[in-house]
């Protein structure tokens, strides 16, 4: 293996452990889901964060919604921070929940600070660091095995995202939903070294000038954060969007040479398919991630199964995540970059 970007894909490959390990470590904190999340005086709970963090917490809050039937929304920690009566009316009891790998991303820290001392507002967190900034100023989820070298988030992302889940559907009593989850400790490993030859050959046999991702629901923040890995990786333009939003003009751009990465969901699977086709009637080269393949998939150009299919879209979030990494990790080595230090960029970003 090439020496650029090994810590990356030391830290993609090992997402399986840090998830089970996720798993195992909530069990020790069975009091936080009491504390927050089953405690009824709070009328919505925000997630925040930034960068990945933001797009996970999407996630988090579209989890939340779904299972737990709370009011719950996510917005960049900056948002709140910087604006917060056009974030979140006055008058209303709030959970903030800071979402921060390092737990040391300054907008994170600020904007809990602005708020802890304020009437109906409390702040909690999950990190992947226990002695960090946030972990000392608000009590928060960690997930053990989240800790990463690399700048860019891969196992650190994928751990915090399914820890919360499983948090969520303790909080709700769903015995179905956790053992849907279970079902996720147990297939990652298997996703993980089944995307990684899918993608290494894609990258090899493909050349593309435009990378848009589409996803729905709870897949639509992981479509946003796979945009983003391929930009920190490997420096290459692209979008991500609403499945059905991308038909209200953005399809514009689609042309032979642009790669229409779908994260399939299956409540919406007949539209989002509708959409795909339409992409490759345009000249798209479309790849379908999916819990499983089918006659309604053949037409695509590549298809890739993530697994779970007997379970639910909220469930399987993190099983998409391995081939979105991987194809930003190959994607850059591909062209000849680094993905363990993208330019400009650094683990923590600070103000």
């Amino acid at each position: 293996m090439t020496t650029l970007g090994q810590h990356t894909y030391s830290e993609i490959n090992a997402q399986a452990e840090a998830i089970s390990a996720a798993w195992d470590q909530l069990e020790l904190q069975q009091d936080w889901i009491e504390r927050y999340l089953n405690n009824a005086a709070f009328e919505e709970i925000i997630f925040i964060g930034s960068g990945s963090s933001y797009y996970q917490a999407l996630t988090m809050a579209a989890t939340c919604r779904t299972w737990l039937g709370r009011s719950a929304v996510a917005y960049p920690s900056s948002d709140l921070l910087l604006f917060r009566e056009q974030t979140a009316p006055t008058h209303r009891n709030y959970l903030v929940i800071g979402v921060s790998r390092s737990g040391e991303s300054t907008e994170v820290v600020l904007a809990l600070e602005s708020v802890q001392s304020l009437a109906n507002w409390t702040i909690a967190g999950i990190t992947c660091y226990e002695d960090s900034s946030m972990a000392k100023l608000a009590e928060c989820l960690v997930s053990p095995l989240g800790k990463e070298t690399s700048t860019v988030m891969t196992k650190s992302l994928s751990s915090m995202t399914f820890m919360m889940q499983a948090a969520i559907a303790k909080a709700a009593g769903r015995n179905d939903l956790l053992e849907e989850l279970a079902k996720v400790v147990k297939q990652d490993g298997a996703t993980v070294l089944a995307a990684k030859p899918f993608i290494d050959t894609l990258v090899r046999e493909q050349s593309f000038i435009k990378y848009v991702y589409l996803g729905m629901g709870a897949l639509y923040g992981l479509s946003l954060e796979a945009c983003l890995k391929i930009k920190e990786m490997s420096y290459v333009w692209t979008e991500a969007y609403g499945t059905l939003e991308f038909r209200h003009g953005p399809k514009s751009i689609v042309e032979p040479g642009t790669l229409v990465c779908l994260l399939l969901s299956e409540q919406a699977r007949d539209y989002e398919l509708k959409v795909a086709r339409e992409m490759q009637e345009y000249g798209a080269f479309v790849l379908l991630l999916t819990a499983n393949k089918g006659e309604d998939t053949s037409f695509a150009d590549a298809v890739f199964e993530v697994g779970g299919s007997d379970i639910s879209d909220e469930a399987r979030s993190v099983l998409y995540l391995p081939a979105l990494q991987f194809l930003g990790y190959y994607t850059a080595l591909n062209r000849n970059a680094d993905p363990d230090s993208p330019r400009n960029l650094t683990q923590v970003v600070k103000i």
